[in-house]
């Protein structure tokens, strides 16, 4: 049994005191960067209030969620330790389906787990001399899973009003959190079924039964693209995701970037225009779409073929070094549709200009 980690009163107020002194020697350390340096999780840090007016609401998703359309123009943000993905537009076509939400507007496209939303936040903070507003939501771990951000244009009196009806009655310093699950480790290589893994991988006839397959063989994602041999799964060098991202850019060729973490994936469909390396950052910075990845942190990439009733499916898929994914590229494509030939091409001419030195296990 995992044994919650609680922030009490006391421990509150000096977890404040080290944040504020971290902050005056680190003014631009990110709100995650600073939970990891003091050891504790970002939900514990922001509910000691300093960084502007927190407030808890009840886990009431079932209300929450279509109640966002009514805010306007948002941005929605989705991130995991390696890649942000922010997007911004309205909470369009909001779909619940009992521990899973939908949300399929053209701008905000986001695949939601509910199991694993555990807290959420109002936050009002002061960003050079103007309000900023947030709805944000962290899992039992406290890591955050999803992030809204009213725009200038968006509906203050009906995010006040959403906050005065879900804020919960404990408002109390304390906040129990778990710790994060050790990693899994995978099964060695020779106890995985490759033949049948490779037959199954063969017989897909959708994307999404991929996730099925995986489960059904007991085989780890970057383990089964290294099983599964060149022909579905060509390993290609780390810096794929910047090569791909200029070329996308320069013929304006719609694409689609999936960034996600256990409880929420987050799509952009669409070309991409400003691609821009900055230090150990590659960015997408685009007026309605931002992508931010840590180019250093992907330690694998593969050209990936899936079979479907449409066609193969090809994506360009981004791993760290625990194998735990940083994002997934595909050319535009809606199901029922073939896939673009001017995509297949880019990732048939990437597999040739920048092959894998070596296949990391």
């Amino acid at each position: 049994m995992t044994t919650p980690v609680e922030t009490s009163g006391s421990t509150a107020a000096a977890l404040r005191e080290r944040w504020l002194a971290l902050k005056e020697s680190q003014p631009r350390l990110r709100i995650r960067d600073a939970a990891e340096a003091l050891g504790v999780s970002e939900a514990q840090l922001l509910f000691t209030g300093l960084g502007g007016e927190v407030v808890r609401l009840e886990p009431r998703f079932d209300v929450l969620l279509p109640r966002l359309e009514s805010l306007g123009r948002v941005m929605a943000l989705t991130r995991n330790a390696s890649a942000v993905h922010e997007k911004k537009g309205v909470y369009r076509k909001v779909e619940l389906h009992g521990a899973m939400a939908l949300v399929l507007d053209e701008d905000i496209d986001l695949r939601l787990f509910l199991s694993r939303w555990c807290f959420v936040f109002a936050l009002r903070e002061d960003v050079s001399g103007e309000v900023r507003r947030s709805l944000q939501v962290f899992d039992a771990t406290g890591t955050a899973v999803h992030k809204i951000y009213l725009q200038p244009d968006a509906d203050v009196a009906a995010y006040e009003a959403l906050v005065k009806e879900l804020t919960n009655p404990e408002q109390s310093p304390e906040l129990n959190v778990v710790p994060a699950a050790p990693a899994s480790v995978p099964l060695p290589d020779s106890d995985i079924d490759a033949a049948g893994l490779v037959a199954g991988w063969r017989a897909l006839q959708d994307t999404h039964e991929f996730f099925a397959l995986l489960k059904r063989f007991k085989v780890a994602r970057t383990q089964a693209l290294r099983l599964a041999g060149p022909d579905f799964a060509l390993p290609v060098a780390p810096d794929a995701l910047g090569w791909t991202l200029e070329r996308a850019a320069a013929s304006a060729m719609p694409i689609m970037i999936f960034v996600g973490n256990p409880g929420a994936i987050q799509i952009h469909t669409g070309p991409v225009r400003t691609v821009r390396p900055m230090g150990p950052w590659m960015n997408v910075l685009d007026p309605g779409f931002n992508l931010h990845v840590r180019a250093d942190h992907v330690h694998s990439a593969w050209v990936v073929r899936k079979p479907t009733r449409d066609g193969t499916v090809t994506s360009l898929e981004l791993f760290d070094r625990a194998g735990e994914n940083i994002g997934l590229l595909f050319g535009k494509r809606k199901p029922g549709e073939l896939e673009a030939p001017a995509w297949r091409a880019l990732m048939e001419e990437l597999g040739r200009a920048l092959p894998a030195v070596e296949v990391a296990s």
